[in-house]
């Protein structure tokens, strides 16, 4: 017979609302920085739950309109929990971070995929599409996600924290401020901007402080856009439950921080929100490799991901070469990144023909399990770069016929009440 008896519940050290904006909940931040304390302790081994908004706070609604994604104030994303002390952790160790689960709130069975502004966020094709605000919103149905805005496409999720790291050191805060703010600097008139520097406008400590300490995280504490040495927004998609992550220690306790979760999201995340963004709940524990940081040569994270992972063995497998054949034709000496815009942009041309808008594609190739590789990088001047659709996500056959592809009728994806897209 089971009893309660040494049954104990994994605690939930952050609890957040992912109906209330960020702002008017504790322990959570968007910025790092070292001063910010923490706002709990953990004994490596345990386990415990960490509670997260979505990233933008909750300022996206679950609506058919994509105003609120033109309007989202980008000075106070992202929101993140944290951070957790770990006893014994130091300078110089290694953080070993094990994801144990990572899900959706129930009272918040839905998630949604942006494409942002030219002039506020952007993302990949902001420039080439003159990128005007539009959306997706996905209802989550178990492990798979389905949209009212994209018709015929039903996936599995490999959900995941697009955002998770380690506290930086004073030093290594005003290293990435140095180099990132000479970017700035070197490109002031860049649309999008090439970097974003410390700004305290939208910054936010969710605890109580002394007001000089909030005036100094405020003033020089780091966006959490990049990713950088400690971890940070690298947004892997595989990095969900059963993965491990191996973290540098730059502070006394690591303070590790986590958030923007992802119920799905293609390799590259095409658009500026190009995930399935949600609000929910993370599993952890931790251990601690004293030293770990000189053992391993280690300058950034290094990680294992997760064991489980959709199988879709049939894809459709679109190249890209350093050629801008989409735009001027200029030849690039091995860019990977102009390989890969074409490489998408093959794609995205591919699904219009089915009968997808081009925000609907772009939307698609954001949030689904994508998978995307570079072929070669070594036989010049191009670079080769493949983006594989999974085939079986798709209700309605996409392949090539003799025939040609039949051209079907999805609608269009949420925009702006203007029309403007």
């Amino acid at each position: 017979m089971a009893t309660i008896a040494n049954s104990v519940a994994h605690p939930t050290l952050v609890s957040a609302d992912p109906f209330v904006p960020a702002r008017e909940q504790k322990n959570l931040h968007n910025r790092w920085h070292p001063d910010i304390p923490a706002v709990a302790t953990v004994k490596p081994g345990q386990v415990f739950n960490i509670e997260c908004v979505d990233w933008t706070g909750a300022q996206i609604g679950n609506n058919d309109t994509s105003d609120d994604i033109r309007d989202v104030d980008l000075t106070s994303v992202h929101n993140l929990s944290g951070p957790i002390a770990v006893e014994g952790a130091e300078p110089g160790d290694c953080l070993v971070v094990d994801i144990l689960d990572v899900r959706p709130f129930d009272k918040m069975p839905w998630g949604y995929t942006g494409i942002f502004e030219l002039e506020n966020g952007g993302g990949l094709f902001a420039r080439e599409f003159q990128s005007r605000a539009a959306k997706a919103i996905w209802d989550f149905k178990g492990v798979y996600a389905t949209s009212r805005h994209i018709p015929g496409v039903r996936f599995a999720g490999v959900s995941h924290p697009g955002l998770i790291g380690t506290a930086p050191s004073a030093e290594l805060l005003a290293t990435w401020n140095k180099r990132e703010g000479a970017l700035i600097e070197a490109h002031a008139n860049a649309v999008p901007p090439v970097a974003y520097g410390p700004l305290v406008q939208g910054a936010y400590v969710g605890q109580d402080l002394p007001d000089d300490v909030r005036a100094k995280i405020y003033r020089e504490g780091a966006r959490t856009i990049p990713g950088r040495e400690h971890g940070g927004n690298c947004d892997i998609k595989n990095l969900s439950r059963g993965s491990r992550c191996y973290f540098p220690v730059f502070v006394k306790g690591a303070n590790l921080s986590v958030g923007d979760l992802h119920f799905s999201q293609g390799d590259v995340k095409l658009s500026f929100c190009g995930a399935i963004e949600m609000a929910g709940i993370v599993t952890f524990s931790t251990s601690i490799i004293k030293g770990g940081v000189e053992k391993f040569a280690m300058k950034q994270p290094i990680f294992l991901p997760s064991p489980v992972d959709p199988l879709y063995s049939a894809k459709l497998i679109f190249q890209g070469i350093s050629v801008d054949y989409h735009g001027s034709g200029t030849q690039y000496n091995m860019d990977a990144t102009v390989a890969y815009k074409q490489a998408a942009l093959n794609a995205i041309a591919y699904l219009m023909k089915i009968g997808y808008t081009r925000e609907q594609a772009y939307l698609l190739m954001s949030a689904a399990p994508v998978e995307s590789h570079i072929g070669a990088i070594v036989d010049s001047p191009n670079a080769c770069v493949t983006l594989a659709l999974p085939l079986g996500i798709f209700e309605h056959d996409i392949l090539p016929k003799d025939e040609g592809l039949k051209k079907l009728e999805f609608g269009q994806c949420a925009v702006r009440s203007d029309g403007v897209v």
